[in-house]
């Protein structure tokens, strides 16, 4: 089998990075589409087919059609991140008045945030999903807190109005499942989705993760053996 080239579906600088730890060759194509919870759709089912459903909406695009006829085995990879509070889905704030709502709302509580993945072969239409869901204690941080860090600007692009790695803010007291997956990308997950498309990292792929993070993940061994942990 000729090296596969992998297109990202999304325009997100952090599944970039955390992609780029597995040594594949990929691009990113990122996808648009209509991310409306339909009535009663339960947050795994949710996050699952707005995966699929970039994926196949990258797969259609011109662009993506362009890659193809450099790279013979060419494989769509899509996620989808939501910060869920109960039975509540938190997506991007509107504005800055909604983001300090999410984080006080969040703030000293455990929510879960749940990731679906896709891998689709463009050749033939193959897909494969996964969903990782990781328990996120927050921290009791201030209101004070909450207002630099809103007036930063970071929370506004971010399901929930967090980022789990900003440097500053530190949202998060401690997890014990993926870290990655709260950044929008598991992947571990995503390394056992592409083996069964016979597709391996090129480099130690958890070991580079924990490093890249500074976090000692309990899951992986576990996920990357097929577990259904996380």
């Amino acid at each position: 089998m000729a090296e596969p080239f992998l297109v990202l579906a999304s325009n997100s600088p952090r599944r970039r990075e955390l992609l780029a730890l597995g040594g594949w060759m990929f691009d990113t194509r990122p996808a648009e589409v209509d991310e409306s919870q339909r009535p009663g759709e339960a947050p795994g089912p949710y996050v699952l087919r707005l995966a699929e459903s970039k994926a196949r909406a990258c797969a259609a695009s011109p662009g993506t059609k362009g890659v193809m006829s450099s790279h013979k085995d060419l494989f769509i990879l899509a996620a989808d991140t939501s910060v869920v509070d109960r039975k509540d889905i938190l997506g991007k704030p509107r504005d800055t008045t909604e983001a300090v709502e999410m984080l006080r709302r969040l703030r000293s509580c455990t929510h879960k945030v749940y990731t679906g993945i896709a891998v689709m072969r463009l050749s033939d239409g193959n897909i494969v999903t996964d969903l990782c869901v990781t328990d996120v204690p927050m921290r009791n941080y201030s209101d004070e807190e909450i207002e630099l860090y809103v007036a930063s600007g970071d929370p506004l692009d971010k399901a929930g109005a967090y980022a789990i790695q900003h440097p500053k803010f530190h949202p998060v007291e401690a997890i014990s499942g993926c870290y990655a997956s709260v950044m929008g990308l598991p992947l571990c997950h995503m390394a056992r989705t592409l083996r069964k498309f016979e597709i391996t990292p090129r480099t130690e792929l958890s070991a580079g993760c924990q490093s890249s993070l500074e976090y000692t993940c309990p899951i992986s061994a576990a996920v990357l053996r097929g577990e259904q942990v996380g």
